[in-house]
């Protein structure tokens, strides 16, 4: 294709339509990848930019009409767009285009050990946030973030308004890593977060022992038993739910919670004490042919939640407590039988990883054996659990899968 010194004489000299009928380019002879590009049928002249990205594909780039473009100012563009190219910016490439909806999937799939109480967490959003789930991430603007926080404050809660925004900064985060988005609408609410006093609730002292009959009387063995194991483990309530018979040794009484099942991602092993293991034995004699300690009739193949049985015994004693506050009610015993904090920690399987001393010690099984059962021995004189009772306690008729 013929070349020459562009000129804005020269260039208005340029015929439109070309007297071949073809389209035409003039390149420039000193800036290269800069010309003019004359149709073969209309009188349209464009000033273009054209060379190779890094991959070897060419790029052609329309800098503007020659007509309404001074050469000078055409120049200038075509330099930048050819700098550009050079750095394997392209711009016809399209950016992917998230929908609130879609950022949530892809982040979820994207983290495949997410716990399934970390994943219910996350998709709180497509329940409070729902009238935006089909929306571009790019149509969320700051004003509707604070305005959409202070209503769900204001129609359930406060907690609930900051979780749900904090889980849409994660997914906006997420999206702005694989396209291009503006700055995330939620750093409005920089000085605008609801105060969240830390949980306190779990059940005292003195309410032990109306609570523990109340559970004992729960209609189904299944969840009863769930329900004790937390009390006198501590363990959070997905990781019990989970526990197959495969993570028990009744032999060497041990429970051996791999890394998956937790929410730190690291495993836990703990001793049994006594309740726990008799309790144990007796469901493993009844028979199930379920690889899980509690099995239940859902997706999961195990019972996932102790709302329905909790809120029996509120019903019963007026004692109300989630699933999380037996692991409160737990860790406050521990407390209160002189368990150091490092025993805790482990037994809580809470991290250490700012403790710098608490990173050189490893404490074994054997260790921890003696603080267990004293723990699980103060928490049955606050049940009021005397021996007798203790084993008529592990006495379990056979029932059906919950």
């Amino acid at each position: 294709m013929p070349t020459f010194n562009l000129t804005q004489k020269a260039v208005a000299k340029l015929p439109a339509p070309h007297p071949n009928g073809k389209q035409t380019i003039y390149w420039c002879d000193e800036l290269r990848g800069f010309g003019v590009q004359c149709s073969g049928k209309t009188n349209q002249r464009l000033y273009i930019a054209q060379r190779d990205l890094p991959g070897g594909k060419a790029r052609r780039v329309t800098i503007g009409p020659v007509s309404g473009l001074a050469l000078n100012v055409a120049r200038q563009r075509a330099e930048n767009v050819l700098d550009d190219l050079r750095r394997g910016v392209d711009p016809k490439y399209k950016a992917p285009t998230f929908t609130l909806q879609t950022a949530l999937n892809n982040y979820i799939t994207a983290r495949p050990n997410l716990a399934l109480a970390s994943i219910a967490h996350y998709r709180q959003i497509e329940r409070v946030l729902e009238a935006w789930l089909n929306r571009d991430l790019k149509e969320i603007t700051p004003e509707m973030v604070e305005n959409r926080h202070r209503a769900i404050a204001k129609e359930i809660g406060t907690a609930t308004a900051n979780v749900n925004m904090r889980t849409l900064r994660i997914v906006w985060n997420f999206a702005a890593d694989r396209t291009t988005l503006p700055s995330n609408p939620v750093l409005r609410l920089r000085r605008q977060w609801y105060a969240e006093p830390r949980r306190t609730r779990m059940v005292q002292t003195e309410e032990l022992p109306a609570f523990y009959s109340a559970v004992m009387a729960l209609p189904n063995p299944t969840a009863r038993d769930y329900v004790l194991l937390m009390l006198f483990t501590g363990m959070r309530r997905g990781e019990a739910a989970a526990l197959c018979w495969s993570h028990v040794d009744l032999t060497q009484k041990i429970l051996r919670v791999p890394a998956e099942l937790t929410k730190a991602k690291r495993k836990l092993e703990i001793p049994m004490s006594d309740f726990v293991h008799d309790l144990l034995v007796k469901r493993r004699a009844l028979g199930s042919v379920s690889d899980f300690l509690f099995p239940g009739p859902g997706a999961t193949k195990h019972i996932t939640s102790a709302d329905n049985a909790l809120a029996m015994v509120a019903d019963a004693t007026g004692i109300q407590v989630s699933a999380h506050d037996l692991r409160r009610t737990y860790a406050s015993v521990a407390e209160s039988a002189d368990l150091s904090w490092l025993v805790m920690k482990t037994l809580l399987n809470h991290a250490t990883r700012n403790d710098v001393t608490a990173g050189y010690v490893q404490i074994s099984i054997d260790r921890l054996r003696e603080p267990v059962q004293r723990v699980c021995d103060k928490l049955k004189a606050l049940c009021g659990i005397t021996p007798v009772a203790a084993r008529n306690v592990t006495k379990l008729r056979r029932e059906n899968s919950a």
